[in-house]
């Protein structure tokens, strides 16, 4: 297995974490549960899935592909505004 299906099926075991959450939820509320403190618990673990997902894609962006050694750029300046642009765009 390379080193991209590594990461790739660490991400969908991930998603599939996420998915069960999100299945949490939704059982959650069709049961008529009224616990609004468990409620939100299980979609404050959701948001945290989702920021580790993200997080782990943006870190992979960036090494594989704003640091490889493809890319031309002309000036250091030029990397940390591309890193800067996609902080801003994904961690809103």
């Amino acid at each position: 297995m390379t080193y991209l299906d590594k990461e790739k099926q660490k991400l969908i075991s991930r998603i599939k974490r996420i998915r069960g959450q999100v299945d949490s939820i939704e059982r959650s509320l069709t049961t008529g549960a009224d616990d609004c403190a468990d409620l939100l618990m299980l979609l404050a673990n959701v948001r945290g899935g989702i920021n580790g997902l993200m997080a782990e894609v943006l870190e992979d962006h960036i090494r594989h592909h704003l640091l490889s050694s493809e890319r031309n750029l002309t000036a250091p300046h030029e990397l940390a505004e591309d890193m800067i642009d996609l902080v801003r765009a994904y961690l809103k």
